[in-house]
């Protein structure tokens, strides 16, 4: 039986380009899929690309732009 590679907080980080205090404190909220062994978090690596992939596809809409033709009032003095 393959066994899932565990990533560090420093391993996660590096992998997500996020600071290593950001990890820690999505990982104590519950943010991140994440399990603690002997005082120290681990993250499945299989459960990261799937929480991953979710973020993705829960993503916020773009910000609608403005109807062809409309300009913002520039104001001249």
């Amino acid at each position: 039986m393959p066994r899932d590679k565990l990533l560090t907080v420093q391993e996660v980080a590096e992998y997500l380009r996020l600071n290593l205090f950001t990890v820690y404190r999505m990982a104590e909220r519950g943010e991140l899929p994440g399990s603690r062994f002997a005082r120290r978090w681990r993250f499945s690596e299989a459960d990261l690309r799937t929480w991953l992939e979710q973020q993705k596809s829960a993503r916020t809409p773009q910000r609608r732009k403005r109807p062809f033709g409309s300009r913002r009032k520039v104001h001249t003095r």
